[in-house]
């Protein structure tokens, strides 16, 4: 939204982004931006409340005043609820065989995605690897978080696709572990924080970095809520 914000400018038309992932917006840095630390699709804050609600369309529209940006102003009010709580979820025992344990934990979990994957009847699975390359793929990410030139490792493609395969193959697996259906980011944050895949897609979006990967690879690996020590130098590498 933030670039789009930027070309409509450019033709002639103001605007006022509403921004809940402050990350996202310090990057695309659109002309005017109301941050509202809210829970994801919730951009207005509380439902079912319309005085609220126009507080922050009042606060955001403020911004047409400024006389210049780009403009980034933090809404003073924070809603807090559990939808970025990972949510609990007990892993299957991993493949016992000599694998990382990042890989051999996915293999555990494909029969739960299997199930999941016949409960609903579709996957978002599939951008580049399949549900079944998924261990494999870890594998890959486990070489490169240990050291070795991701270049050279065999990726099949580009890393932030390969790591969105895998990132939903855990939640969609996640699926059939739990009773209730997460909300927002409460499966994101269970791969990213609690499992082995994650522990590896966070540490091999810190090698991406040491390898002066370009900034798309190693900045987008993960999604910005999951980010961990890396952003505040993120416009170096730009």
């Amino acid at each position: 939204m933030g670039t789009l914000a930027s070309v409509l400018e450019q033709a002639g038309m103001a605007t006022v982004t509403l921004s809940l992932i402050r990350q996202q917006v310090e990057v695309t840095q659109p002309p005017r931006a109301l941050h509202c630390e809210f829970p994801l699709g919730r951009p207005l804050g509380r439902p079912g409340d319309p005085e609220f609600q126009r507080k922050v369309i009042d606060a955001a529209f403020a911004l047409l005043e400024a006389p210049e940006g780009p403009v980034l102003v933090d809404y003073p009010e924070e809603i807090v609820d559990d939808a970025d709580a990972p949510f609990s979820c007990i892993i299957p025992p991993a493949d016992t065989s000599n694998l990382p344990p990042a890989q051999a934990e996915a293999k555990g979990l494909l029969p739960a995605w299997r199930r999941a994957n016949k409960t609903y009847g579709r996957t978002t699975v599939g951008k580049v690897v399949k549900a079944e390359q998924v261990p494999e793929m870890l594998a890959l990410f486990t070489r490169i978080a240990d050291g070795e030139n991701w270049q050279e490792v065999g990726l099949p493609g580009d890393p932030t696709k390969v790591a969105a395969d895998i990132r939903n193959f855990y939640e969609e697996a996640a699926l059939a572990l739990n009773d209730g259906v997460p909300g927002a980011r409460q499966a994101e944050s269970w791969f990213v924080n609690h499992t082995r895949g994650g522990e590896v897609m966070q540490r091999a979006r810190m090698a991406l970095k040491e390898q002066k990967a370009g900034f798309y690879f190693w900045y987008y690996l993960l999604p910005l809520t999951q980010h961990q020590d890396l952003d505040n130098d993120a416009g170096d590498d730009r």
